[in-house]
């Protein structure tokens, strides 16, 4: 009778394929996992209860570092859920605007997915590539919110400054681009052999399982659950376009790299139907206090700036009560519980991240496969430690 002796051993938390500072504690009969735990919490920061000493607008930023890779899409869902609270009414072009970054934002986030996932399993190219056009969209978010990674665009009412002229023009020009760049991603992965075997049968999870866990995003469509909340719970103007949500049964690393494959070829779709519908209009909803005032007003006035920072900062007290608005992010679905007590700083905020959630189903995905293939089921998870450990 063949012997069994089980070797538990570390990975990470600095290895390079954990996508942060993640630990997993691996059991492995010979090469084969019998348990992995993660161990977490090695990028804590205390964003939630920090976010309980500051006001509304200055929790802003700490949302563009939870999922540092898609800071767009967290600071979507904190506005609405702050909108919400408040009772704004946003402008359409606003609205146009914001769901416009939101896609650009989920091919950047993809972009770098896919690249970091490809060079994991020996694809250094992809990476190359994945990041140059990543480079255009963070061009394009520079020239519209003034940063590249943590743009702090959006804001109670609309966004913080309207499209710059020829700005829609660009993005077409990107599109056009990057249509084309997709098939050769596609080229040099989909029927690559050695991609096939390092990806197919390979972490997989049923639509049960996934669903017990509360997997979402990507990695539960790969598994067979048709669930989009861009199309099944509308906000912004998703209810108005015309899209696809991707939904592939096998379940496994291939099907939720081909899953987010075609999300970005949607994501293009979307993004032409939004420039070409791009409504005139204001950016923002001026009858609320807080909103920054007209350039004219800021231009060579000190004072100006100092009263326009002291609206943005204190101005906004929500009446009492709680709320929860959620989106779809490229990771998942993410949330924000804010309870209000009239104050100008949130009483409670505890965000729902969809790494944290999705980090979970790395025992059922890794138990029975080879520790080789621990590195490719990471990847496809595609998570960031800064949203996991908050």
């Amino acid at each position: 009778m063949a012997r069994q002796e089980i070797m538990t051993i570390n990975m990470g938390p600095h290895h390079p394929s954990t996508h942060g500072v993640l630990r997993i504690i691996l059991e492995l009969d010979g090469e084969v996992v019998v348990n992995a735990v993660p161990d977490i919490g090695y990028l804590h920061r205390g964003v939630e209860k920090l976010s309980e000493s500051k006001k509304y607008l200055q929790v802003l930023p700490l949302t563009d570092r939870l999922d540092y890779l898609a800071s767009g899409s967290n600071n979507l869902a904190y506005i609405l859920a702050v909108e919400k609270l408040l009772g704004i009414e946003v402008p359409r072009r606003a609205q146009y605007i914001r769901t416009t970054i939101a896609e650009l934002t989920r091919i950047m986030s993809h972009l770098l997915w896919l690249g970091t996932h490809a060079a994991d399993i020996g694809a250094v190219t992809v990476l190359m590539y994945g990041l140059r056009e990543r480079e255009d969209i963070l061009d394009l978010i520079e020239e519209i919110a003034g940063t590249r990674m943590m743009p702090t665009y959006f804001r109670p009412g609309g966004v913080v400054r309207d499209m710059t002229p020829g700005f829609t023009g660009k993005i077409k020009t990107f599109l056009d681009k990057f249509d084309v760049k997709i098939n050769e991603y596609e080229r040099l992965l989909s029927k690559n052999r050695i991609w096939l075997r390092r990806t197919k049968n390979v972490g997989f999870i049923s639509r049960e399982d996934a669903l017990s866990l509360g997997l979402s995003g990507p990695a539960l469509r790969a598994s067979g659950v048709d669930w989009d909340i861009r199309r099944d719970e509308p906000y912004e103007v998703y209810g108005e376009l015309d899209f696809m949500v991707p939904v592939l049964e096998e379940g496994d690393v291939y099907a939720r790299y081909m899953v987010r494959i075609r999300e970005m070829r949607q994501s293009s779709r979307m993004l032409r139907q939004l420039i070409e519908g791009m409504p005139e209009g204001p950016f923002i909803e001026r009858s609320a206090k807080f909103v920054m005032p007209d350039k004219e007003r800021l231009e060579g006035s000190i004072e100006a700036m100092i009263h326009h920072f002291k609206l943005v900062v204190e101005g906004l007290a929500p009446p009492r009560g709680e709320v929860y608005s959620t989106i779809e992010a490229p990771k998942g679905e993410i949330g924000f519980y804010i309870v209000s007590d009239g104050s100008p700083k949130p009483y409670r905020l505890r965000i729902r991240p969809p790494s944290f959630i999705n980090l979970q189903s790395l025992l059922t995905m890794a138990k029975g496969n080879m520790l080789a293939d621990v590195v490719a089921i990471i990847g496809s998870l595609d998570i960031v430690l800064g949203e996991i450990d908050r």
